[in-house]
């Protein structure tokens, strides 16, 4: 009985120095969060194409689909101001994020629809062609960011599907609607 523990004995022996040797993980730290990248770099002329699209634009709106954001997670939906077809200024960088994704990277070879909107306020032939105003001056700024104008489809909804019943409602019926078109 001695003669089978013996065996045991000495690779139990064995094996406690090497135990001993091993390395105790180090702990892990939670990392900090990273402060975000400063806002894209975009060349003169894309620039003013953005500023012509902030004059035909106004201010307060961009509906961006699911799927995009879902695709692009640096792209921010922006809204139109009253009769107004500007991009407000804080927004410029989704049109930049927007155009970036298209070009390098999740929508790269995809294509887009962007569909105008307005408030009920208008004339129904004014708000018509406002909402076409206000997608083509999107457009207009993508395909200054390098996206080719035969990727992006333009349209108008004017007032049709407007369901705003004051100020704060209408707001969100002044946009352009960015969807992704079926390849």
């Amino acid at each position: 009985m001695r003669k089978r523990f013996i065996p045991v004995i000495f690779t139990i022996a064995a094996l406690v120095p090497i135990a001993a040797c091993s390395k105790t993980p180090e702990p892990v730290t939670p990392s900090t969060p990273t402060e975000e990248a400063p806002p894209p770099q975009v060349s003169p002329v894309q620039q003013a194409a953005i500023d012509d699209a902030e004059k035909e634009t106004g201010g307060t709106g961009l509906g961006i689909d699911d799927e995009i954001l879902r695709l692009c997670p640096a792209v921010r939906p922006p809204k139109f101001g009253y009769d107004s077809a500007r991009v407000k200024d804080e927004f410029r960088n989704t049109l930049v994020a927007l155009a970036q994704c298209m070009n390098d990277g999740a929508l790269k070879g995809r294509s887009l629809l962007m569909v105008g909107h307005a408030d009920p306020r208008g004339e129904e032939d004014y708000n018509m062609a406002l909402g076409g105003r206000r997608a083509e001056s999107v457009r207009g700024a993508m395909e200054s960011l390098g996206v080719d104008k035969g990727r992006m489809d333009v349209s108008s909804r004017g007032e049709l599907e407007a369901t705003g019943v004051d100020e704060e409602s209408w707001a969100k019926d002044r946009r352009v609607d960015i969807k992704l078109k079926a390849n």
